[in-house]
Protein backbone atom coordinates (compact mmCIF):
# COMPACT_ATOMS: atom_id res chain seq x y z
CA UNK A 1 0.00 0.00 0.00
CA UNK A 2 1.40 3.81 -1.11
CA UNK A 3 2.12 5.91 2.00
CA UNK A 4 0.69 9.20 1.82
CA UNK A 5 2.58 12.38 2.17
CA UNK A 6 1.99 14.12 5.41
CA UNK A 7 -0.70 17.47 4.47
CA UNK A 8 2.10 19.63 5.72
CA UNK A 9 4.87 17.67 3.46
CA UNK A 10 1.78 18.85 0.42
CA UNK A 11 1.32 22.08 1.47
CA UNK A 12 5.01 22.74 1.54
CA UNK A 13 5.33 21.77 -1.82
CA UNK A 14 2.52 23.94 -3.43
CA UNK A 15 3.93 26.90 -1.56
CA UNK A 16 7.58 26.55 -3.06
CA UNK A 17 5.98 25.61 -6.67
CA UNK A 18 3.39 28.72 -6.03
CA UNK A 19 6.91 30.91 -5.19
CA UNK A 20 8.99 29.69 -7.98
CA UNK A 21 5.79 30.27 -10.19
CA UNK A 22 5.47 33.84 -8.82
CA UNK A 23 9.53 35.08 -8.87
CA UNK A 24 9.92 33.28 -12.60
CA UNK A 25 6.82 35.24 -13.71
CA UNK A 26 7.85 38.37 -12.63
CA UNK A 27 11.09 37.98 -14.25
CA UNK A 28 9.43 37.17 -17.27
CA UNK A 29 6.89 39.97 -17.15
CA UNK A 30 9.32 42.52 -16.50
CA UNK A 31 11.91 41.30 -19.40
CA UNK A 32 14.66 40.56 -16.88
CA UNK A 33 14.38 36.78 -18.49
CA UNK A 34 13.68 38.79 -22.42
CA UNK A 35 11.59 36.90 -25.07
CA UNK A 36 13.26 34.39 -26.85
CA UNK A 37 15.91 33.89 -23.94
CA UNK A 38 16.75 30.43 -23.11
CA UNK A 39 15.25 29.26 -19.13
CA UNK A 40 18.52 27.75 -17.67
CA UNK A 41 16.76 25.54 -14.75
CA UNK A 42 20.00 25.33 -13.30
CA UNK A 43 20.69 28.98 -12.86
CA UNK A 44 16.96 29.29 -11.43
CA UNK A 45 17.60 27.11 -9.14
CA UNK A 46 20.47 28.96 -7.74
CA UNK A 47 19.10 32.33 -8.18
CA UNK A 48 16.49 31.44 -6.44
CA UNK A 49 16.91 28.64 -4.01
CA UNK A 50 14.05 26.39 -4.89
CA UNK A 51 14.19 22.48 -5.63
CA UNK A 52 14.33 21.21 -9.25
CA UNK A 53 10.72 19.94 -8.93
CA UNK A 54 8.89 23.23 -8.05
CA UNK A 55 10.87 24.88 -10.76
CA UNK A 56 9.47 22.33 -12.92
CA UNK A 57 5.77 22.93 -11.52
CA UNK A 58 5.67 26.32 -12.16
CA UNK A 59 7.72 26.28 -15.70
CA UNK A 60 4.95 23.94 -16.57
CA UNK A 61 2.68 26.36 -15.77
CA UNK A 62 4.04 28.90 -17.32
CA UNK A 63 3.90 27.07 -20.30
CA UNK A 64 -0.11 26.83 -20.07
CA UNK A 65 0.19 30.75 -19.97
CA UNK A 66 2.01 30.96 -23.37
CA UNK A 67 5.06 32.75 -21.38
CA UNK A 68 7.68 29.38 -21.59
CA UNK A 69 7.72 27.29 -24.22
CA UNK A 70 9.52 23.64 -24.14
CA UNK A 71 11.04 22.40 -28.06
CA UNK A 72 11.76 19.28 -27.70
CA UNK A 73 15.99 18.25 -27.43
CA UNK A 74 16.36 22.19 -27.57
CA UNK A 75 15.12 23.54 -24.08
CA UNK A 76 12.96 25.58 -22.60
CA UNK A 77 12.30 29.22 -24.27
CA UNK A 78 10.92 32.89 -23.43
CA UNK A 79 8.35 32.96 -25.73
CA UNK A 80 8.15 36.02 -27.87
CA UNK A 81 6.10 39.21 -28.35
CA UNK A 82 4.61 40.92 -31.08
CA UNK A 83 2.15 43.83 -32.38
CA UNK A 84 0.19 40.47 -33.49
CA UNK A 85 0.04 39.50 -30.14
CA UNK A 86 -0.55 42.44 -28.87
CA UNK A 87 -4.32 42.92 -31.03
CA UNK A 88 -5.12 39.75 -30.53
CA UNK A 89 -4.66 39.83 -26.23
CA UNK A 90 -6.53 43.28 -26.91
CA UNK A 91 -9.38 41.52 -28.03
CA UNK A 92 -9.60 39.57 -24.88
CA UNK A 93 -8.93 41.78 -22.67
CA UNK A 94 -11.34 44.68 -23.66
CA UNK A 95 -14.06 41.90 -22.94
CA UNK A 96 -12.99 40.35 -20.13
CA UNK A 97 -11.67 43.41 -18.32
CA UNK A 98 -14.59 45.84 -19.12
CA UNK A 99 -17.09 42.44 -17.62
CA UNK A 100 -14.74 42.36 -14.26
CA UNK A 101 -15.00 46.20 -13.86
CA UNK A 102 -19.09 45.36 -14.06
CA UNK A 103 -18.84 42.64 -11.97
CA UNK A 104 -16.29 44.65 -9.29
CA UNK A 105 -19.39 47.94 -9.31
CA UNK A 106 -22.03 45.39 -8.29
CA UNK A 107 -20.56 42.93 -6.38
CA UNK A 108 -18.30 45.51 -3.89
CA UNK A 109 -17.55 43.86 -0.74
CA UNK A 110 -16.62 46.58 2.79
CA UNK A 111 -13.26 45.22 2.22
CA UNK A 112 -12.92 46.06 -1.77
CA UNK A 113 -14.68 49.26 -1.32
CA UNK A 114 -11.67 50.36 1.07
CA UNK A 115 -8.93 49.58 -0.88
CA UNK A 116 -10.60 51.11 -3.50
CA UNK A 117 -11.06 54.04 -2.12
CA UNK A 118 -7.19 54.09 -0.85
CA UNK A 119 -6.10 53.71 -4.84
CA UNK A 120 -8.27 56.81 -5.54
CA UNK A 121 -6.20 58.60 -2.50
CA UNK A 122 -2.84 58.01 -4.11
CA UNK A 123 -4.16 58.67 -7.04
CA UNK A 124 -5.55 61.91 -6.74
CA UNK A 125 -2.40 62.59 -5.33
CA UNK A 126 -0.73 62.88 -8.32
CA UNK A 127 1.39 60.76 -7.29
CA UNK A 128 5.77 61.30 -8.79
CA UNK A 129 6.91 57.71 -9.29
CA UNK A 130 8.78 56.81 -12.20
CA UNK A 131 7.94 54.63 -14.75
CA UNK A 132 8.56 51.10 -12.99
CA UNK A 133 6.59 52.74 -9.82
CA UNK A 134 3.84 53.78 -12.09
CA UNK A 135 3.44 50.37 -13.47
CA UNK A 136 3.40 48.72 -10.22
CA UNK A 137 0.41 51.04 -9.41
CA UNK A 138 -0.86 50.03 -12.39
CA UNK A 139 -0.74 46.21 -11.81
CA UNK A 140 -2.47 46.78 -8.16
CA UNK A 141 -5.52 48.51 -9.24
CA UNK A 142 -6.02 46.16 -12.22
CA UNK A 143 -5.67 43.38 -9.66
CA UNK A 144 -7.64 44.49 -6.88
CA UNK A 145 -10.55 44.93 -9.33
CA UNK A 146 -9.97 41.02 -10.32
CA UNK A 147 -10.29 40.34 -6.97
CA UNK A 148 -13.77 42.58 -6.62
CA UNK A 149 -15.51 40.96 -9.18
CA UNK A 150 -15.93 37.51 -6.65
CA UNK A 151 -15.20 35.71 -9.77
CA UNK A 152 -12.05 33.02 -8.78
CA UNK A 153 -12.42 31.77 -12.52
CA UNK A 154 -12.53 35.03 -14.23
CA UNK A 155 -9.70 36.44 -12.42
CA UNK A 156 -7.34 33.81 -13.23
CA UNK A 157 -7.92 34.11 -16.43
CA UNK A 158 -7.71 38.17 -16.32
CA UNK A 159 -4.40 37.42 -14.60
CA UNK A 160 -2.90 35.51 -17.47
CA UNK A 161 -3.95 37.81 -20.39
CA UNK A 162 -2.89 40.88 -18.16
CA UNK A 163 0.66 39.38 -17.51
CA UNK A 164 1.00 38.86 -21.39
CA UNK A 165 0.08 42.36 -21.93
CA UNK A 166 2.62 43.42 -19.11
CA UNK A 167 5.53 42.53 -21.09
CA UNK A 168 4.62 44.84 -23.72
CA UNK A 169 4.23 47.41 -21.91
CA UNK A 170 7.70 46.68 -20.23
CA UNK A 171 8.86 46.31 -23.55
CA UNK A 172 8.16 50.14 -24.65
CA UNK A 173 8.76 51.74 -20.83
CA UNK A 174 12.02 53.44 -22.09
CA UNK A 175 9.46 55.73 -24.59
CA UNK A 176 6.99 58.01 -24.07
CA UNK A 177 3.88 55.47 -24.06
CA UNK A 178 1.27 57.99 -21.86
CA UNK A 179 1.64 55.56 -18.63
CA UNK A 180 0.67 58.66 -16.41
CA UNK A 181 -2.09 59.39 -18.34
CA UNK A 182 -3.50 55.70 -18.61
CA UNK A 183 -2.87 55.97 -14.87
CA UNK A 184 -5.29 58.85 -14.63
CA UNK A 185 -8.12 57.30 -15.91
CA UNK A 186 -8.11 55.28 -13.12
CA UNK A 187 -9.14 57.60 -11.04
CA UNK A 188 -12.88 57.59 -13.11
CA UNK A 189 -12.54 53.83 -13.60
CA UNK A 190 -12.48 53.41 -9.89
CA UNK A 191 -15.21 55.88 -8.82
CA UNK A 192 -17.73 54.06 -11.16
CA UNK A 193 -17.08 51.01 -9.69
CA UNK A 194 -17.02 52.71 -5.50
CA UNK A 195 -20.57 54.29 -7.15
CA UNK A 196 -22.03 50.95 -7.68
CA UNK A 197 -22.58 52.07 -12.02
CA UNK A 198 -21.73 49.03 -13.82
CA UNK A 199 -22.35 50.33 -17.23
CA UNK A 200 -19.78 53.31 -16.80
CA UNK A 201 -17.20 51.23 -15.24
CA UNK A 202 -17.11 48.49 -18.00
CA UNK A 203 -17.21 51.63 -20.34
CA UNK A 204 -13.97 53.51 -18.74
CA UNK A 205 -12.52 49.62 -18.59
CA UNK A 206 -13.17 49.72 -22.09
CA UNK A 207 -11.59 52.66 -23.03
CA UNK A 208 -8.48 52.23 -20.79
CA UNK A 209 -7.32 48.99 -22.33
CA UNK A 210 -7.97 50.31 -26.23
CA UNK A 211 -5.83 53.57 -25.02
CA UNK A 212 -3.32 51.19 -23.63
CA UNK A 213 -2.94 49.11 -26.99
CA UNK A 214 -3.08 52.47 -29.08
CA UNK A 215 0.17 53.77 -27.01
CA UNK A 216 2.07 50.62 -27.47
CA UNK A 217 1.12 50.08 -31.00
CA UNK A 218 2.33 53.49 -31.43
CA UNK A 219 5.55 52.56 -30.49
CA UNK A 220 5.96 48.94 -31.87
CA UNK A 221 5.28 50.40 -35.19
CA UNK A 222 7.95 53.03 -35.28
CA UNK A 223 10.33 50.88 -33.70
Amino acid sequence: MAVMAPVEALDGARSQSEEAYLRIRERIVSLDMPPGSVVNEGRLREELRIGRTPIREALQRLARENLVRSIPHRGTFVTDVNITDLARITEVRVLLEGHAARLAAERLSAADREALSRLVEVLEEGPSLDQRELMRLDQRIHRQIYKAARNTFLEATLEQYFNLSLRLWYLVLDHEVGLREAIKEHVELLQAILAGDGTRAEESMHRHVKGFEHEIRKVLVER
